[in-house]
């Protein structure tokens, strides 16, 4: 599932319950994850290879 798909349907849902704060809140906190998924000290996340700090000296 990517993030997108889960904001959809999370959003969905909130709006389904009458929750109407929660789609700017569900916004930001699926911005925030692809941030951090994006950040290069994660790649190993993202299935690229994992970066041994020790390893590298840094």
């Amino acid at each position: 599932m990517t993030i997108n798909v889960w904001l959809e349907n999370a959003v969905r849902d909130a709006e389904r319950r009458g929750l109407t704060a929660l789609p700017a809140l569900l916004a930001a906190l699926a911005q925030a994850t692809a941030t951090l998924r994006a950040a290069d000290w994660n790649l190993d996340a993202a299935g690229g290879p994992a970066r041994d700090k020790a390893a590298d000296g840094r």
